[in-house]
């Protein structure tokens, strides 16, 4: 199998696939220096552009510096992510035509108030690279913080 990179309708550039890939098949490893939040917030700190991914609870990332970096974000992904023994594998979860665009859901989790606005264009866009969990405990907290401060429900 081979991947490309090159231009994006959904972000600058992107990562192709030239050859089909089948459902199941891993695309590529997310490699890269491994950091604690700790270090990657201060390391990040004043970069625009960032290509952390949160490793098991948070408390690790890595600091993707590979081809798998330039992997979309798209709420209709082709992809997924999983962690097996401390690595980051891109498996396809279903039949990916050669020239296609490689995506996976990125479901952000840690971004303070970035809104992380999704560009993918698919049908069923939620609009934000979030994840549905993260949106949930996000519109929790405004709802609780748009209340006054003497009503009942914020009291409780």
């Amino acid at each position: 199998m081979g991947l490309i990179i090159r231009s994006s309708a959904i972000h600058a550039a992107g990562c192709y696939t030239t050859s089909p890939i089948r459902k199941g098949a891993r695309v590529i490893e997310y490699t890269g220096r491994r950091l604690s939040k700790a270090e990657a917030d201060q390391a990040c700190e004043e970069s625009p552009i960032t290509y952390l991914f949160g490793l098991g609870d948070g408390s690790k990332v890595i600091d993707g510096h590979s081809m798998a970096m330039f992997i979309n974000h798209s709420c209709d992904a082709n992809c997924e992510t999983s962690e097996e023994n401390g690595r980051v594998w891109i498996r396809a979860i279903r039949n990916i035509a050669a020239g296609e665009e490689i995506t996976y859901d990125y479901c952000l989790y840690d971004g303070g108030g970035d809104e992380a606005r999704c560009n993918c264009g698919a049908g069923n866009c939620r609009g934000t690279m979030y994840s549905p969990e993260e949106m949930r405990k996000r519109q929790a907290a405004a709802r609780r913080a748009a209340q006054p401060a003497g009503s009942k429900k914020a009291q409780a």
